[in-house]
């Protein structure tokens, strides 16, 4: 293992714990809270505030803003541009930093570019958020969202193929051949 590459433009606040291997591009800032875990990428202009944990082997793509109180589990794709919030009904005037919600990804999800994660919700291991949609409620494991606001349209595998169900209610990825049973309309597993 190496220690993190750090661009000379960037900025890290004394105190940010920074993991082995994780490189951090052009024009970063990294607040002194903030904890970045192994293997890590933030691209071109990424800022990370303090109370954010990110996993291990994140991506983070340019110019997203992680705020106070997103907690982001290991191997998430976060897309160019998206958007996390923090305070549900913000005013300029109001002080409401005691009123910060808290966001969690779970292990393996994906964010579209230009998506929107309203503050206080769950996105579901393995999720897959589509671009430019605007997620207002939790996101079950595996689903595929898309639109504004986000619906589910579907199911994602773990390696980030839309599945397709058979009248018995099982599934296979078309990359690894896993297999996933449907449950119900809101759950799927993934088969030993």
């Amino acid at each position: 293992m190496s220690n993190p590459y750090i661009h000379p433009s960037a900025f890290i606040d004394e105190g940010a714990q920074i993991g082995e291997n994780t490189k951090i591009w052009h024009f970063c800032h990294i607040m002194s809270e903030a904890k970045i875990g192994t293997d890590c990428i933030l691209g071109q202009n990424v800022f990370v505030a303090n109370q954010t944990i990110l996993g291990n082997r994140v991506k983070v793509q340019n110019n997203v803003s992680i705020y106070s109180n997103v907690y982001i589990e290991d191997d998430c794709f976060l897309g160019p541009s998206m958007v996390f919030t923090n305070v549900t009904n913000p005013r300029a005037f109001v002080e409401r930093k005691e009123e910060y919600k808290d966001t969690h990804l779970r292990r393996g999800c994906s964010i579209g570019a230009n998506a929107t994660i309203v503050c206080g919700v769950e996105l579901g291991e393995y999720c897959f958020i589509g671009a430019g949609s605007v997620v207002t409620k939790d996101v079950p494991p595996y689903a595929l969202i898309a639109g504004v606001p986000g619906k589910q349209i579907g199911w994602m595998s773990k390696h980030g193929e839309r599945l397709y169900f058979d009248n018995r209610g099982f599934a296979e990825c078309p990359a690894t051949h896993e297999r996933y049973q449907l449950v119900s309309d809101t759950e799927i597993i993934a088969l030993k």
